[in-house]
């Protein structure tokens, strides 16, 4: 009778990932859930602070105006006649949608009127200015 056990050559000796693969998914599910989504419109602005300044609602539409002008929506950069277009298809998905122009501080006024008036003619019944809470 012999002690010695005899083990058998294996080839398909490996590391088990699965409880790696198990803490990825936790920790994918941790950040998700935890993460703060904010829609921007993507443009760097220097609002202008308000005192009166409140929170709107989510469903928003986004327009920007940078310092030099320039008008951006979704991330985009538009003229006057697209920023028309892409308003009236995005009031005609949802009529009671309102707008928000988040413009620079030192954006040309006339080109936030220009906006004010794009809004108006593609029939959004509340804009508003986007600005800052001033603290006293």
């Amino acid at each position: 009778m012999s002690f010695v056990k005899r083990y058998k050559n294996r080839d398909d000796v490996g590391i088990d990932i699965a409880p790696m693969l198990d803490m990825v998914f936790i920790l994918l599910i941790f950040f998700v859930v935890t993460s703060s989504f904010v829609r921007e419109t993507g443009l760097d602005v220097n609002k202008p602070k308000a005192s009166s300044a409140q929170e709107l609602a989510r469903e928003s539409i986004l327009i920007g105006i940078s310092r030099e002008g320039t008008i951006h929506i979704n991330e985009s950069q538009v003229d006057m006649r697209t920023l028309r277009s892409i308003l009236q298809q995005m009031t005609a998905e949802k009529p009671d949608r309102a707008a928000v122009i988040v413009a620079d501080r030192d954006a040309p006024s006339g080109k936030v009127v220009d906006v004010l008036d794009v809004c108006n003619l593609a029939r959004i019944k509340k804009v508003s200015i986007a600005a800052n809470v001033s603290v006293e």
